[in-house]
């Protein structure tokens, strides 16, 4: 992403079991960050500093009046999409039930979806023998440097940017980033050789996620009256990257989140997770709806560059990760997202007269830049693209 910076954070001085003392310092790119596990496995009760999410951000904030931070209705529950019932006699129904899903929630859960239940575990089982069962030694052969998007195991994802404390904050996570589209970004080299089979896990689960987002894609499209190729046309040849989180326990998970709030980058998310459950979605802006655990089914995740696409008409989804304070939890997020040379702008056909372009173009590299460097925060990144009316 140009040129190399420098980054500033928190280093933990270990003595025995017990952190001792904390002090700031300036290390380079190759400096190994502190390990979350490494953190719960040294015993400690209380949350480091830079792991405490300002009042706001926190998951126990008061939400207004007559909302529910973690609510178990029917009205609260993200939609569930069975593809296998887009044949020709329910294919406008089903249809619908897309565009309701994109509209009010930016999110849904599919079933039916083609990939083997068998694939889903084993993916799920390979990351957690890593992380459960790799000696950290060796899990530190694949470590990545703390920059923005490297490839390998690590835990500090957003570059630090002045000025702004909340994107100073630390995320209770590890995680091993795979680069696997296209076929030029993939060397399983990379990726670790534990257990046995991760290597070839990976890359089958990389070609199944590829297909079903193309899919989802042109579902996504006709279920706006567009052609089916058009958002893939838009986004042009898949960057796709495989992100295993690991969530350790945590001892105060009040005070933490997993993975704070943001919406992703790209064009479309698949994302999978063990039963622990503790993803969270913003419905209707105040609203934090825990997606529980669905065996064998994958929730789908609008992202920015396909709202910026649709003009609007589809909403990317706000979404956050909780901690749990017993019980480690696993994820696995599939990315895919345009070249950083591609320029991103709504669709022709959705722009005239009475519904004109709401986003400006952007070149998706700058908006990644953007992303990484101030951080996330909700939806401050795609919304500073939106054109006055």
């Amino acid at each position: 992403m140009g040129t190399k910076a420098k980054v500033s954070f928190w280093v933990w001085k270990f003595e025995s079991d017990s952190i001792n003392r904390t002090y700031p310092m300036q290390v380079s790119e190759e400096a190994i960050v502190t390990r979350v596990q490494s953190l719960v496995q040294s015993g400690l009760s209380r949350v480091p500093p830079q792991y405490i999410q300002p009042l706001h951000a926190r998951p126990l904030h008061h939400a207004p009046p007559g909302s529910d931070s973690d609510s178990d209705s029917d009205s609260d529950s993200v939609p569930v999409i069975d593809l296998s019932l887009f044949d020709p006699t329910a294919r406008a129904s089903s249809l619908d039930a897309i565009a309701r899903a994109c509209r009010d929630w930016g999110a849904f859960h599919v079933t039916n979806h083609g990939v083997p239940p068998s694939l889903l575990a084993a993916v799920r089982r390979a990351g957690l023998q890593f992380f459960s069962d790799c000696p950290l030694p060796d899990k530190l052969r694949y470590a990545c440097s703390p920059s923005a998007a490297s490839e390998g195991y690590g835990s500090k994802l957003l570059a630090t940017s002045d000025g702004d404390t909340a994107s100073h904050v630390l995320d209770w996570r590890d995680y091993f980033d795979h680069h696997t589209l296209p076929l030029s970004r993939r060397n399983p080299n990379r990726w670790p050789d534990f257990p046995s089979d991760y290597r070839d896990t990976v890359a089958t689960y990389s070609d199944e996620m590829k297909l079903l987002a193309q899919k989802l894609l042109a579902l996504i499209s006709e279920s706006l009256g567009l052609p089916p190729s058009c958002i893939e046309d838009a986004v042009g040849e898949f960057y796709q990257n495989i992100t295993i989180s690991y969530y350790p326990p945590c001892p105060q998970p009040d005070l933490t989140l997993g993975f704070q709030s943001h919406s992703d980058i790209g064009a479309i998310t698949l994302l999978i997770q063990d039963d622990v459950g503790g993803l969270q979605i913003l419905k209707d802006r105040h609203n934090w709806v825990t997606v529980h655990p669905f065996s064998d089914a994958i929730l789908v995740l609008l992202a920015d560059q396909t709202e910026i696409i649709t003009n609007g008409k589809y909403r990317s989804c706000v979404h956050r990760a909780i901690t749990n304070p017993d019980r480690a939890r696993l994820s696995v997020a599939t990315f895919h997202d345009p070249a950083k040379t591609v320029k991103i702008s709504p669709a022709s056909e959705l722009i005239d007269e009475s519904s004109p372009a709401k986003y400006r173009d952007v070149v998706y590299g700058d908006y990644v830049s953007s992303w990484y460097t101030k951080g996330p925060e909700g939806k401050r990144n795609i919304d500073a693209l939106v054109l006055d009316s």
